[in-house]
């Protein structure tokens, strides 16, 4: 007897058809309302080659300050690492108030959809050694950092825990590229009590005297539109990375798109975007830059349900 075996001769876009259904099933959090695709098919079968690659075959990248943490929790604004800083306990008030005029003269600069990458490179720069000198005339404890996170409302984003625990299960590296300060982000991860072995962290580092004194920074700057430099730079050394070919990229700025430049001959690259601002006026320009956007999602849904897949039982 010959059984007919319907899908054998179907054509291509009837087999992506199916995988379209499957994925609804099996990547259910891909239909939330948050959640934009310009291209679907492509998304899906990105995934489906992710996923019958496995675990070994894959890393993540992502941005710290507003993409694994909260952008805000109850209506209120989260803090990033540097705004952590702003604790008496650090700096004193004349500090805090200008770091908060140099935000508010700067970040609307960063977020603008009207001005290019290159106009707005010089101005972030120049955001970022001032901020650095203010911190480093405060003369800054490295003890007193920990005590500064632990009061400060910053917030891992739901899901923080399964994403990290899944990554180290797994043996998949997270490397973090972050404009933030790389002491508090490691501190805050820290006390979240996910810092695991897998995890990288690129970012900028204080540089304290013998006595745990602020007196500088470390290397070249990091700023959220020269993460390219940084990518090819720092991440080409890490052994852990060899033969993972397949990126999971999370950001929250376009200028995160940059952060796997350096990965070594990529197959497949999948980028989430969080738009957490100004949603209306840089929705169109995140929706053709990223292949998934999520619109004011605080949660690490999407992301925990794409590696939930890939590094399902099945791929071991």
């Amino acid at each position: 007897m010959i059984y007919h075996i319907p899908w054998i001769n179907m054509p291509v876009r009837a087999v992506l058809g199916i995988w379209h259904q499957l994925s609804k099933k099996e990547i259910p959090e891909l239909a939330k309302c948050s959640v934009l695709m310009r291209e679907r098919s492509k998304v899906e079968e990105t995934i489906y080659s992710m996923q019958q690659a496995g675990a070994g075959s894959l890393q993540v990248i992502s941005d710290f300050d507003m993409t694994l943490t909260r952008f805000a929790y109850n209506g209120k604004r989260m803090p990033t690492t540097h705004n952590i800083l702003d604790n008496r306990l650090l700096i004193n008030e004349a500090c805090a108030k200008r770091m908060r005029e140099l935000m508010n003269t700067y970040y609307p600069i960063e977020i603008d959809t009207n001005r290019s990458a290159e106009e707005k490179l010089p101005l972030m720069v120049e955001w970022w050694t001032k901020v650095h000198k203010l911190l480093i005339q405060q003369k800054i404890r490295k003890d007193m950092l920990g005590m500064a996170v632990k009061e400060s409302n910053a917030m891992l984003r739901d899901g923080y825990k399964q994403f990290f625990d899944r990554l180290s299960e797994n043996q998949v590296p997270l490397l973090i590229f972050s404009a933030g300060v790389g002491d508090v982000l490691e501190e805050v991860i820290r006390q979240n009590h996910v810092f695991h072995p897998n995890v990288h962290v690129i970012s900028n580092y204080m540089d304290f005297d013998h006595t745990g004194v602020l007196r500088s920074f470390q290397g070249q700057l990091i700023h959220t539109f020269n993460k390219r430099e940084g990518a090819l730079s720092q991440a080409a050394g890490l052994r852990q990375l060899k033969g993972r070919s397949n990126v999971l990229l999370l950001g929250d700025s376009l200028g995160d798109l940059t952060m796997a430049d350096g990965v070594s001959e990529p197959k497949n690259i999948l980028t989430i975007g969080f738009l957490n601002d100004q949603v209306e006026e840089r929705k169109e320009s995140y929706i053709n830059s990223f292949d998934i956007v999520l619109v004011n999602d605080e949660t690490l849904d999407v992301p925990n349900s794409i590696l939930r897949y890939i590094t399902s039982s099945r791929n071991k």
